[in-house]
């Protein structure tokens, strides 16, 4: 009951920071949360290659959902990128995605995605698009960000909107970063390319 009482404090957290956003997707991926149950029970996960990492920059954040997911990390099975086999190989590496709604997610979802990534310390992740309409919502640590033409430095609060097609790419400091994401529109994964890319540098 306690742990179960702890995922659904985290998911509630979630659906609270999608409930605000402008783009009516984020309301709706926030309602699906809410009224589709788990078909599968959370256990005690074990840790993932980047865990130290997760736990580390999870610590430095009040973020609501950064102080609930703390509470929640040892039933989260944090994985792989679910479109790695559409990445360049070093990517694994660098990024873990735990995916919690979504066609094939322990939340059962036809028409949207929904999932948290870490992204490590001083790495960069390409430019690169898919035909998913995204938004992600960081929660820990920052990270340059460039999203089509933009590209500023965000961090814990800041929510990122990428249309269907837009490039976007992510440089981490000295932090790394945790976000929320969610997908809806079309939400295959094979769209997911890397493109040309002029390698985002931190501005001083």
């Amino acid at each position: 009951m306690v742990q179960s009482n702890l995922l659904s404090a985290m998911l509630e957290a979630i659906s609270e920071v999608y409930e605000d956003e402008a783009d009516p997707q984020g309301p709706y991926t926030a309602r699906t949360l809410r009224v589709t149950p788990l078909q599968t029970g959370f256990e005690q996960a074990p840790p993932c290659l980047l865990d130290e990492g997760i736990r580390t920059v999870l610590a430095g954040s009040e973020h609501p959902v950064a102080r609930a997911a703390r509470k929640a990390h040892h039933l989260l099975p944090w994985g792989s990128n679910p479109v790695e086999g559409s990445t360049e190989e070093d990517i694994a590496a660098m990024i873990s995605v735990l995916t919690l709604m979504g066609p094939e997610g322990p939340i059962p979802a036809p028409d949207v995605r929904l999932g948290l990534v870490y992204m490590r310390p001083e790495s960069y992740y390409p430019l690169h698009l898919h035909d998913a309409d995204e938004t992600y919502a960081i929660i820990a640590g920052q990270a340059l960000w460039t999203a089509g033409d933009d590209t500023r430095m965000r961090g814990a609060g800041d929510m990122i909107h990428h249309p269907s097609l837009m490039p976007h790419a992510f440089r981490t400091g000295s932090e790394g970063f945790l976000a929320i994401w969610r997908w809806s529109g079309d939400i295959n994964t094979h769209s997911y390319v890397f493109i040309e890319d002029h390698k985002t540098e931190v501005q001083a």
